[in-house]
């Protein structure tokens, strides 16, 4: 059942992606990556078993952030790409510190939620500032390494700096997450077990991203839009305002 449920999510998950790119541009993909932080921050509390693997939830979510970036990065520039991590991150900090306040308040007689509530976010801190950390982190490296290996092949094979832009950075952010967030809150050998096999999965996911980074484009081509290079742009710009 997990695994029926993983696949459609990330059928979802992507979609939504293409979804807010087709009807807003770059300034849809902001909003999901925004969007995509908080909600995988709160999945990643859950563990679940898929096939028979343990893992932690909020491996797609995370996921598609790294197609918001390649596809910013292919459609309208690296720049765009690095704002979108930089909006993620602003919003990533907010959720910490709204999460906090959440807790402060003192529930009324009426309240059945704040039990619930203070499980989720009592983890909170730890939790999301590992995450946030290997979030920025391995995002703006992913950028980066896409950008450079887009210059280095002239801008061929986008599948090749889809799939090792992705898996490298992914990869990396996840295992590096699962040890630095959950050691101590569960055993060492249970860390260990769920940082390889969410790497693992990282590594499908980054594979199954990459039609969807290539329908993205066909969009952009139907449509008619003018893929920005916004550093070119800024160069234009009479007002120099713009992200």
């Amino acid at each position: 059942m997990n695994l029926f449920l993983g696949i459609i999510e990330l059928i979802v998950c992507f979609s939504g992606v293409l979804f807010m790119d087709k009807l807003f541009g770059k300034w849809g993909l902001f909003v999901w990556m925004a969007m995509a932080v908080v909600f995988a921050n709160i999945q990643v509390s859950k563990q679940v078993d898929i096939g028979g693997i343990s893992t932690a939830l909020g491996n797609v979510m995370f996921a598609s952030t790294y197609l918001a970036t390649d596809i910013l990065n292919e459609k309208y520039g690296d720049r765009s790409s690095r704002n979108a991590v930089k909006i993620a991150a602003a919003a990533l900090v907010a959720y910490i510190i709204f999460a906090q306040f959440t807790l402060l308040f003192k529930p009324n007689g009426y309240d059945v939620v704040d039990p619930g509530m203070r499980s989720i976010f009592s983890m909170s801190i730890r939790i999301t500032a590992a995450s946030g950390i290997m979030f920025v982190l391995s995002n703006w490296c992913d950028v980066i390494l896409y950008q450079k290996i887009k210059l280095k092949t002239g801008g061929k094979h986008m599948w090749f700096r889809n799939n090792i832009s992705t898996i490298i950075c992914n990869c990396t952010e996840n295992f590096l997450f699962s040890i630095f967030a959950f050691v101590g809150t569960y055993p060492i050998l249970y860390c260990l077990e769920i940082a390889i096999a969410g790497s693992l999965i990282e590594m499908l996911i980054a594979l199954c991203d990459t039609p969807f980074l290539y329908i993205a484009k066909i969009f952009g081509r139907r449509s008619g839009i003018l893929l920005e290079k916004e550093s070119d742009d800024e160069s234009k710009e009479s007002t120099g305002v713009s992200l």
